[in-house]
């Protein structure tokens, strides 16, 4: 019965986070939510007194998918700032491919002010990143000079440019490329000169959908070498 329920439970969250991410908080009504999970709206009320309870349980999926993103980097042992690139690819990625990281974003600004405040998807982003940043520099792995204010500042616009950027209409494969690029450009900015080339810019294998085939299976742009370059980082 238990299991039964979570499924349920399950079913409603998902349906949710498809019509935030359609229609927006103001408009996906409990009505439709329901409908869209195939149950009826006594039964969602079961799970969820309101749809500000349905919010704040697709925004803690979503916080859930962004540690369980961060977990597999550290059991890994991914070195800090390849741990950064590889986090902003996957959540190109998730943006692109997951109604929940999407409704989690448009929840955030659509539910600004709201008191009790909303889980913040996008403020949950740009920590994870500053504390792979701070490793980063505990390892001796950035610039000497670059101080905290500038990079975390710049984190905050990665993160803001890689939403904008899935509100384009990019293919998972075009977003990738955009990342890539973006640090292709920022790298030279944070890590010591001679130490670029330790980093693999391109998305993960995991991240990079169906069309990444022919990367080596961890990821590297050109195969072992890369991966090789960015474990000694560590």
């Amino acid at each position: 019965m238990q299991a039964r329920s979570e499924r349920s439970r399950r079913r409603l969250v998902r349906a949710a986070a498809e019509m935030f991410d359609a229609h927006g908080y103001a408009d996906a009504t409990l009505g439709r939510i329901a409908q869209a999970a195939g149950m009826t709206k006594g039964a969602l009320y079961f799970h969820f007194g309101s749809k500000d309870g349905l919010a704040d349980a697709v925004q803690e999926q979503g916080h859930e998918l962004l540690r369980r993103q961060v977990r597999a980097l550290d059991a890994a042992g991914t070195p800090p700032v390849q741990g950064l690139i590889d986090l902003t690819h996957r959540l190109a990625r998730g943006l692109r491919e997951d109604p929940v990281v999407r409704a989690g974003f448009r929840i955030t600004v659509e539910c600004a002010g709201r008191r009790p405040p909303v889980a913040d998807l996008h403020a949950a982003w740009v920590r994870e990143a500053a504390r792979l940043l701070e490793r980063a520099r505990e390892a001796g792995r950035l610039r000497d000079g670059v101080g905290d204010d500038g990079p975390r500042a710049l984190l905050a616009a990665v993160v803001c440019g890689i939403s904008g950027a899935w509100g384009a209409g990019l293919s998972t494969a075009e977003l990738a490329s955009r990342v890539a690029a973006l640090w292709a450009t920022l790298l030279p900015a944070l890590v010591p000169p001679g130490e670029q080339e330790r980093y693999r810019t391109q998305a993960p294998s995991g991240a990079r959908g169906r069309r990444g085939a022919g990367a080596g299976a961890d990821g590297g742009a050109g195969g072992g070498a890369g991966t090789r370059e960015a474990r000694s980082a560590a």
